[in-house]
């Protein structure tokens, strides 16, 4: 009670948010530096797969990104390269600022809920000298690399919790979102829960569509699917909560949206104004 009155009374005048703003930037910040170090999932150092530096810049603009980002339910069996994989990853949760170890979608409060595992399909991912073992592996942002945490073909259980999508099944790989849903909350309350860490997942899910398609890839974003056994399959610790699966791979069609086609649009809409 005594912890509300404070509250109301802060931001009931403009110097009140002000420093109520400043304190929760504080808390924020001073969270995750403490926290971060030593917040990071059981792994290997000897099985740890060093990915490809990731590139900072590509042939296809945003603004190409953005017209040619589809949902794609249908790849042709091929697999990615572990540059392509590399480039993903990065895209959805890694390293865009080297002081602090701020990543390349944005957070409530910088906490980063979010965690990220690969799936690989037996013969999924192409390296220079043969093929990446199948299996689940967790990306580690700050180092960039990959650690194993289950060996062999999950792409099967993966589709029958998935409630038997068959995307899921064909891609060669599927990335997977999860949530430690506390270190938002810890801050925010369950306000972090119920809307700040999805709106984290939509930044980052964004950033896997729009990279792959800037890579020639595709793939969409699965939600519908039974958590536990999604947690079983990935062996997941207690605190992480499986939010997204992201199956990507190559598409079977490709989309290609053209300037003429987007202006034709917008003036047919246009016209329909002044009638």
């Amino acid at each position: 009670m005594l912890r509300r009155s404070i509250l109301n009374f802060l931001l009931a005048t403009p110097l009140g948010r002000f420093l109520a703003g400043v304190i929760s930037t504080i808390a924020a910040f001073t969270v995750i530096y403490l926290d971060n170090s030593v917040d990071v999932p059981r792994l290997k150092k000897d099985t740890a797969v060093r990915l490809p530096h990731p590139r900072l810049r590509g042939r296809v603009s945003v603004e190409e990104a953005l017209a040619n980002r589809r949902s794609v339910r249908e790849y042709v069996d091929e697999p990615l390269t572990l540059e392509e994989v590399s480039q993903l990853l990065w895209a959805a949760y890694g390293i865009s600022e080297v002081t602090h170890g701020l990543r390349t979608a944005p957070s409530a409060g910088a906490q980063y809920p979010l965690e990220v595992y690969i799936a690989v399909r037996e013969g999924g991912v192409k390296t220079i000298d043969g093929f990446l073992p199948a299996g689940v592996y967790y990306y580690d942002p700050h180092s960039h690399t990959l650690h194993v945490v289950r060996r062999g073909d999950v792409s099967s259980e993966l589709y029958h919790a998935a409630l038997e999508q068959q995307w899921v099944l064909e891609a060669p790989v599927s990335i997977v979102f999860t949530a430690v849903y506390s270190r938002t909350v810890r801050v925010y309350g369950e306000r972090g829960r119920v809307r700040y860490v999805p709106m984290d997942l939509g930044h980052a899910a964004q950033n896997v569509y729009l990279q792959a398609t800037a890579l020639g890839l595709g793939t969409v974003a699965v939600g519908a699917f039974y958590d536990e056994d999604v947690r079983k399959i990935l062996e997941l610790p207690e605190r992480e909560t499986p939010i997204y699966i992201m199956p990507v791979g190559r598409p079977a069609v490709r989309y290609e949206l053209t300037e003429r086609e987007l202006a034709q649009y917008i003036e047919k809409k246009r016209s329909k104004l002044s009638n």
